[in-house]
């Protein structure tokens, strides 16, 4: 087998591809043990004997492959599962693990990633490769499948994933609920909270909304959240219908570093929430996200400024929206600071040492500034819908927007020889 992208190698296998995931989770916060059985329905893309899931401090019991006992092998961050007959070329078969342990979060390059235990509940944020600490998964973002999420828990405390509530109910001093997201999932883009939260539901420009946050928050949670509805109405206008069903904002009650989305929610810490809207470019950035990154997701994740640029630049273009200040206004102030920056990254393929770096963000983000003042408005935010629209719950690649810009009028290979492929910071 080859490993699917470079960025993250050993991740993933590119022999299948899965369509669902059924996750059957049981979780104890006393002890930190989870016990879950995963039901996984794939497709071989190549004629294969072996199947490779990434799983991480987990341990499994049993696997079985369309009803059969099959073969199994766990290394590290690997478990290995042979078939008792190899799949043929494009033929389904469906995958079930049992499996338990302690799940904590795995090291890397950029931190613990994945599972994280809090003072009184739990957390998963898997960017870009911590999913395998809580579910047996192929872990790479081209492979985007449907999810139901089924789980169990300690009375009391609420559960979130990221769709539609299907079900809820306690039984036996236990808490239970089952969330389905049938729109195609990124892998690192499930996810899952445990905790004190109450629900507040809030319509926001016509989809349904949550928000999840303990008790004791409410006031400063309903403050800062209190812009959404109207950022909602603004990102549809410009970025097209909302991609989702529904949309969760969760708030925990522990300190975060990071806000972070999942398909259709985004959890932020109480850190983040301080009754006087200071984190509001940080509540636009997420649900934007909603668009790039998690509807319109990667290829790989070298192309991460389509994430991270649009979803920087939806910031500006809410305070511009909002009447704050014109994003022309805050594309400057940026370019100033850039400009005083080394000027050593691709934007197009920043390695994975500056994946996340701060440069990528706020470049791309100028980058689509400079398309906008090029294209004019019209033409602009009609490449955006056109782009939301045309790759809708699809992958894409930078190559797919350079040739969105020349369908759009644009010069394509200027922009991308300006400000993707060169190191030197264009004029704005």
């Amino acid at each position: 087998m080859s490993w699917p992208d470079p960025y993250l190698p050993q991740q993933g296998d590119d022999r299948y591809a899965v369509s669902h995931y059924d996750l059957e989770l049981d979780y104890r916060l006393r002890d930190n043990r989870l016990r879950g059985t995963a039901t996984i329905a794939l497709t071989a893309l190549r004629a294969t004997d072996a199947l490779v899931f990434d799983l991480t401090r987990l341990r499994v019991d049993r696997v079985e492959v369309d009803g059969r006992r099959a073969r199994i092998r766990q290394v590290a961050h690997k478990l290995f599962v042979r078939p008792d007959t190899p799949l043929a070329a494009e033929q389904r078969a469906t995958v079930r693990i049992v499996y338990a342990g302690n799940p904590g979060p795995r090291r890397s390059a950029w931190g613990p990633l994945g599972w994280e235990e809090l003072e009184d509940g739990a957390l998963v944020a898997s960017q870009p490769s911590g999913s395998s600490t809580w579910f047996p998964c192929n872990d790479r973002p081209d492979d985007k499948a449907a999810y139901r999420f089924a789980v169990t828990t300690d009375a009391d405390y609420a559960i979130v994933a990221p769709g539609t509530l299907t079900s809820s109910r306690r039984l036996g001093g236990r808490n239970e609920a089952v969330f389905e997201q049938p729109a195609p999932t990124s892998t690192y883009l499930a996810a899952l909270h445990i905790g004190r939260y109450a629900a507040s539901a809030i319509d926001l420009d016509g989809v349904p909304g949550t928000v999840w946050s303990p008790p004791a928050l409410d006031a400063r949670v309903r403050r800062d959240t209190a812009a959404l509805p109207a950022m909602m109405r603004a990102f549809q206008e410009r970025f097209g219908p909302y991609p989702f069903d529904t949309y969760a904002l969760v708030v925990t009650p522990d300190t975060l570093e990071i806000p972070l989305e999942a398909q259709s929610l985004a959890v932020f810490g109480e850190n983040h929430m301080d009754g006087v809207g200071g984190s509001e470019r940080l509540v636009a950035h997420e649900l934007a996200h909603q668009w790039f990154g998690n509807s319109v997701g990667l290829s790989s994740w070298s192309d991460i400024w389509l994430n991270e640029g649009f979803a920087c630049y939806a910031e500006w273009l809410w305070f511009e929206a909002s009447g704050k200040q014109p994003a022309a206004v805050t594309a400057a102030e940026y370019h100033r600071r850039l400009a005083a920056q080394p000027q050593d990254l691709v934007l197009a393929d920043p390695s994975a040492g500056l994946m996340f770096d701060d440069r990528v963000y706020k470049r791309g983000a100028l980058a689509l500034h400079a398309l906008r003042t090029a294209l004019g408005d019209d033409a602009f935010f009609g490449l955006l819908r056109t782009w939301t629209a045309r790759f809708r719950h699809g992958v894409v690649t930078t190559d797919a927007f350079l040739d969105l810009v020349s369908e759009a009028g644009g010069d394509a290979a200027g922009f991308e020889a300006a400000w993707l492929r060169g190191t030197a910071l264009p004029a704005l």
